[in-house]
């Protein structure tokens, strides 16, 4: 009997413990969950409406590099509810919490041939990792 005793808070410790671990993915789409705070290892996946049939596309202009590194290439994912030619859809990147520190994490929305005109739409966020 006394073994039953010590195994029942052993498991709920273990329990708890297990209950507080971060999920290793981290999505953000809105910049009012910024500023944003990672742990080191976490995953972040951002994504952004986007349209490139208008010619407008998504500009990484600060990834906050001191405390993020980028995992692949920008993804396009078409909305499939969506049967109209040229409609919007979502561009995603994802980023490895990779060092201790803070950044900005900066997007602009702008057509690429046009760099000194004023962006249709503007995504940043302060990014912290611990």
């Amino acid at each position: 009997m006394p073994r039953v005793r010590l195994l029942a808070p052993f498991s709920f410790a273990l329990l708890a413990a297990c209950a507080q671990k971060p999920d290793p993915i981290v999505s953000l789409d809105d910049p009012s969950d910024c500023p944003l705070t990672l742990n080191s290892g976490q995953t972040l996946i951002l994504s952004l409406p986007s349209n490139p049939t208008t010619g407008f596309r998504w500009q990484v202009r600060d990834a906050a590099p001191g405390v993020l590194r980028s995992l692949g290439p920008e993804v396009y994912n078409a909305d499939q509810s969506k049967d109209m030619v040229g409609s919007g859809g979502q561009s995603v990147w994802r980023y490895k919490a990779s060092s201790a520190g803070s950044g900005r994490l900066v997007m602009t929305y702008q057509q690429p041939w046009e760099p000194q005109a004023e962006p249709q739409d503007r995504f940043e966020c302060e990014i912290r990792v611990q």
